[in-house]
This record gives structure tokens, sequence and C-alpha cells, in this order.
């Protein structure tokens, strides 16, 4: 099982269980789809667009789920980031967790399963 990850304010995502899909933060909405991040990419991923903030859950997905929505596109440096066209379905949803800040402002990433391969 491959995972993919987003990273977004706890009261989007609350919203998002409310309704029973995540149609994407604002900067998702105005690039017309849904920004997500390898476990490899999510650390630089944290920094450059979350750097300092607090009240962030991690929601890991399974790509496979997502079908030919999910697009591997080319982004920063070259790097291919997945982008999903269309609302994000609950049911590839594998696990949601806090995504606290920690002592040196950073933030802290689970490790246990759906979230291991994250590197820090």
């Amino acid at each position: 099982m491959s995972m993919i990850f987003k990273i977004c304010s706890r009261t989007l995502w609350e919203a998002a269980e409310r309704d029973g899909r995540f149609t994407g933060a604002p900067v998702d909405v105005a690039d017309g789809f849904i920004h997500f991040s390898t476990a490899e990419q999510l650390c630089e991923t944290a920094r450059r667009h979350f750097a300092g903030q607090s009240d962030l859950v991690l929601v890991a997905v399974e790509a496979k789920a997502l079908g030919e929505r999910l697009r591997f596109e080319p982004s920063r440096g070259g790097a291919l980031f997945p982008h999903l066209y269309g609302d994000l379905d609950l049911a590839a949803v594998r696990g949601v967790a806090t995504l606290p800040l920690g002592g040196d402002g950073g933030h802290v990433f689970p490790v246990a399963p759906p979230f291991h391969g994250i590197a820090a």
C-alpha cells in the first residue's frame, strides 16, 4: 500500500469529516487540485508551507484508492508531487494524526503505521 499525505488545519479536516469529503484547502481550490506529498517530500512541505503553524493534522491516504484522478506532476525543483483532481473521498484515508510543533519550532511527525517512512 502506497501512502501519500496531506497537511491541513484541524478545523478544515473536521469540516471534511462532517461533510464526508475533503474539497481542499484554499490553496488547493485556487490551484484546481488537492496538493499531497509523498513520505519523502513531507518534511520539506511542512517547512516551506506550514512553518510555525499549530493545530494541524496529517492525513495518510492510500494513493491507489484515488484512481486516475491522482497524477504525479512536476513541482518544486522538478520533483513529482501527487495532485488529486477532484474531492478526496474519505474512504481512501488510512489515518489522521495531530501534527504538533516541537521545541525547536518544527513539526513532530508520527511514526506508527500508516505514517512510517516519513523522513525528518
